[in-house]
């Protein structure tokens, strides 16, 4: 299974970006996905999920700005009105009967 995440850039405080993520391989239909991320010199940290049934979880820093959604192998996050704070490396992730697999992560930068 290898995930391939895009979508990140260069945005300024209240702008907006959709990250993509690709899902190639054989896997479950009964899984979750999500996205996660980094930020310099700190913990990796839940950003959002969603199950294969669509049920999502948000960090309590993202909600009301930041939309999960899936198109089987396919996860998207939909990121508006970003902050400063919300600069760090994004990661999907792919949780499958207790095995995990990551993507390579995409830069987010949120600067003026």
């Amino acid at each position: 299974v290898q995930l391939q995440a895009s979508g990140g850039g260069l945005v300024q405080p209240g702008g907006s970006l959709r990250l993509s993520c690709a899902a190639s391989g054989s896997f479950s239909s009964i899984n979750v996905m999500g996205w996660y991320r980094q930020a310099p010199g700190k913990q990796r940290e839940l950003v959002a999920t969603i199950t294969s049934r669509r049920s999502t979880n948000y960090a309590d820093s993202v909600k009301g700005r930041f939309t999960i959604s899936r198109d089987y192998a396919m996860v998207y996050l939909q990121m508006n009105s970003l902050k400063l704070e919300d600069t760090a490396v994004y990661y999907c992730k792919l949780m499958v009967v207790g095995v995990e697999y990551w993507g390579q992560g995409t830069l987010v930068t949120v600067s003026s």
